[in-house]
């Protein structure tokens, strides 16, 4: 087939086919659904709510929010990798789903995906919680799974139907359980965290895979480093000028750009700046405005005669108008 195909590959580059029928068509990858996530007010409710009704789905949430971990890494966390004096946790294997009946642990998605992660105060209390006696109950062994029921590890359909009742009972929008995981991107990148470290801590395998999943938020960053950028000018300028030197203020038309240059019969005759204004390359100031050259009366001679305007059989002279 590989033959065939690449012998029609040769009479399409020879004009004598007009298309390979032997290759597939590209068939254009869909677009991905827009993404719906949940402000911070929104979060924080359906936080406490379930704190309140459902404590273990909040630990949950907790843990996927505040650190980015992806659903089947939280439920495939085990005592043995939490480590709550240092504050810090391994994410060594991931609960999958084999044939939608048995649950097996595996390696994580990525090969970067093996590593530290930080966990911060909020998080730290909420695995504590997990860790009392009434949580982890006396017939979980030491080491085993960290959400549980009755030691064995939680199914991720039961979690995820469970965590939408949660959401409808809290009266927060429906999301998926993942979009958790996006949701710490979202806080984060708010609060000004920079986009190297967001990845960092998602533990994506490069910095544009953040930055394709994540482009709206980051054209947001992009807004906040050019203001960045504008607000340590204008302190420069304050600290030497006490005010802003707004450039942006210039009229613009007292020395425009070739590619603004008005037409003869368009350009403004009346132009007196009140203020000098700071100069560019090639710019010049003249020192007289047109009006203000007056043409100089001609002399009168000794008789009282003026020179007249000089015409054909003429004698060069008139008498002075009274």
């Amino acid at each position: 087939m590989s033959t065939l195909s690449s012998a029609l590959s040769d009479a399409v580059t020879g004009e004598r086919l007009p298309r390979n029928p032997a290759k597939p068509p590209l068939i254009s990858r869909p677009a991905a659904a827009e993404r719906h996530l949940w402000t911070e007010e929104e979060a924080a409710r359906f936080l406490r709510f379930t704190h309140l009704t459902d404590p273990l789905y909040a630990d949950i949430a907790e843990l996927m929010i505040g650190t980015g971990l992806r659903k089947g890494e939280v439920l495939g966390l085990r005592w043995n990798d939490v480590h709550l004096p240092e504050r810090t946790l391994f994410v060594r294997a991931t609960l999958s789903v084999i044939d939608n009946t048995r649950l097996l642990l595996t390696a994580p998605k990525t090969k970067g995906s093996r590593a530290w992660v930080a966990l911060s105060d909020r998080v730290a209390d909420a695995l504590d919680d997990r860790a009392g006696s009434r949580a982890f109950g006396h017939i979980t062994p030491v080491g085993g799974y960290v959400f549980h029921r009755h030691g064995r590890p939680l199914h991720p359909k039961t979690v995820l139907d469970r965590f939408h009742l949660l959401c409808d009972k809290a009266g927060v929008p429906r999301i998926a359980l993942h979009d958790l995981r996006h949701l710490a991107a979202s806080f984060a990148m708010a609060a000004g965290v920079p986009l190297p470290i967001v990845s960092k801590t998602l533990r994506h395998r490069t910095l544009s895979t953040t930055a394709n999943i994540y482009a709206e938020l980051t054209r947001l960053a992009e807004r906040a480093a050019v203001d960045a950028i504008a607000w340590t000018l204008n302190t420069a300028d304050r600290a030497d000028l006490g005010r802003p030197a707004c450039r942006a203020r210039r009229p613009w038309h007292q020395n425009p750009r070739p590619h603004h240059r008005l037409a003869a019969h368009q350009t403004p005759q009346e132009i007196e700046p009140t203020t000098a204004w700071p100069m560019w390359p090639g710019d010049h100031t003249a020192t007289t405005s047109r009006r203000d050259i007056k043409k100089a009366a001609p002399a009168r001679s000794g008789n009282g005669l003026r020179p007249a305007v000089m015409q054909v059989g003429t004698t060069g002279f008139e008498p002075a108008t009274p």
